[in-house]
């Protein structure tokens, strides 16, 4: 288990683009800095949820000697056009994957100047919930994705991923419509009408994504059925772990006060092992 340290900083702002959605928040441990955590919030990549759901979660890793990155990105309204965004300037392919893989890379540079370099780069995991859970494991396998692709050639690569109750299948999610058709709505359209964009969208189809990923995902899960954590790691085979809760639903995974929080913690602790 993560050990407790001193308490954390208060949060720093950084902006990562000019669009009002394109930042993050750094929330520095009180001592030296062990890891870096990528927090990605979910919501169904959808602008009724921001980063105030990661930031109970950035405190409780930076109480424990992380250095919390808790990434905004732009999201799809509702209701969304055909293209996944209501106006050219919202979330949707490709500007969701654009920011987050913008977020990350930020870590190497602007964020990384502006504490002195006290990040230790070559020790950077992600932990995401639901839709954040597919963008986190996606960021673990931009390395793989070809030249030209939206996320390609990452400056900051991943050393591992926390998938809580992740989306890890979209193909899947779409055809039984999880989150109510917000897969269409991220994409602009079903598997097939834009085949391409699920490709290189969806973390199953990017398989190896080269990082360990560790899916946690409740058995009572009604939001995202565990499902789509078990086709992930049956997929993956050993560059995977399926860590199941019994009778845990969907948000325990966020309450930082919750066993299902602390078995999060813990699979962020096991991915960092020297």
């Amino acid at each position: 288990m993560i050990p407790s340290v001193s308490r954390p900083e208060a949060p720093l702002r950084f902006e990562y683009g000019i669009h009002p959605a394109q930042f993050g928040e750094l929330t520095l441990p009180a001592g030296d800095v062990r890891a870096v955590a990528v927090v990605v919030h979910g919501g169904f990549w959808r602008q009724a949820y921001g980063l105030e759901l990661g930031r109970p979660l950035a405190a409780d890793l930076a109480d424990a000697g992380l250095a919390a990155w808790n990434i905004e990105y732009r999201r799809v309204p509702v209701p969304a056009d055909s293209t996944g965004s209501a106006d050219g300037d919202s979330g949707g392919w490709p500007r969701t994957f654009d920011d987050v893989a913008a977020a990350v890379d930020a870590l190497a540079g602007p964020v990384q100047d502006a504490v002195g370099g006290r990040l230790p780069m070559e020790r950077v995991v992600a932990v995401g919930h639901s839709a954040g859970g597919h963008l986190a494991t996606w960021l673990a396998a931009r390395s793989g994705l070809p030249a030209g692709a939206p996320g390609a050639g990452p400056l900051v690569e991943l050393r591992g991923v926390v998938s809580q109750a992740g989306v890890l299948d979209l193909v899947d999610a779409a055809e039984r419509r999880v989150g109510s058709g917000a897969v269409q709505a991220l994409l602009g359209g079903d598997p097939s009408d834009v085949p391409d964009r699920y490709s290189l969208a969806s973390p199953i189809a990017r398989l190896p994504i080269g990082a360990p990923v560790v899916c946690v995902h409740g058995t009572a899960d009604v939001n995202v059925p565990i499902r789509q954590s078990e086709r992930f790691v049956a997929a993956a085979g050993d560059a995977a772990e399926l860590v199941t809760l019994p009778g845990v639903d969907h948000m325990a995974l966020i309450d930082p006060s919750s066993a299902a929080w602390r078995a999060c913690r813990d699979a962020l602790e096991r991915l960092l092992k020297d």
